[in-house]
């Protein structure tokens, strides 16, 4: 059975509202499902004509909506189909053009850094370089020694003199040669 009512609620984003019936008693719930499919939203205030099934939770609910004022279920019109825009003569030649350039790029390059040995003289591709010696390690460190009195050897002196903050080694001279009358003495 038809009954009338007004939209009284509506909450489009979640899609769904209550119709207060023409003749009274309480609001029906309606849920966009309901409404016809003619492109039009829901507007709180319209009259809607609508039947009542109560639904799996024991609530009842507005089924098979209509708009009085357009007719029964009326439907929009077909969108006509949508030309595809037609593109430039360089828009359908660019994918082309860019194909092509790295086509040529790869065959240039390639070609170039698969033969560098061509263009390199031979002596160079078979020199050896001598490996470069590490410096030895050494096993001396600053631990607050400055004196010559305090060194084992001239090796560690100069470790010394010419890594830790502070020794007096050099003698006077200025020289660079620590302990010379202990350990570094010129004979």
């Amino acid at each position: 059975m038809k009954i009338h009512g007004t939209l009284s609620k509506w909450n489009d984003d979640r899609g769904f509202g209550f119709i207060t019936p023409a003749e009274g008693g309480a609001e029906v719930f309606v849920h966009v499902s309901a409404f016809p499919r003619d492109g039009q939203r829901p507007q709180v205030g319209e009259t809607l004509g609508f039947e009542v099934e109560t639904g799996p939770d024991g609530r009842k609910r507005a089924i098979a909506l209509t708009r009085p004022q357009q007719g029964s279920r009326a439907r929009p019109a077909p969108r006509p189909p949508r030309a595809r825009p037609r593109r430039s003569l360089l828009g359908r030649m660019l994918p082309l053009v860019v194909i092509v350039a790295l086509v040529f790029g790869y065959e240039r390059f390639s070609g170039q850094f698969m033969d560098w040995t061509s263009q390199v003289p031979a002596d160079v591709l078979t020199t050896r370089i001598p490996a470069v010696e590490s410096p030895p390690a050494t096993t001396y460190r600053c631990d607050g020694r400055t004196h010559c009195s305090q060194m084992t050897s001239c090796e560690e002196a100069t470790y010394f003199l010419r890594n830790c903050p502070g020794t007096k080694m050099d003698g006077g001279d200025r020289d660079g040669v620590p302990c010379e009358e202990q350990w570094c003495g010129h004979n």
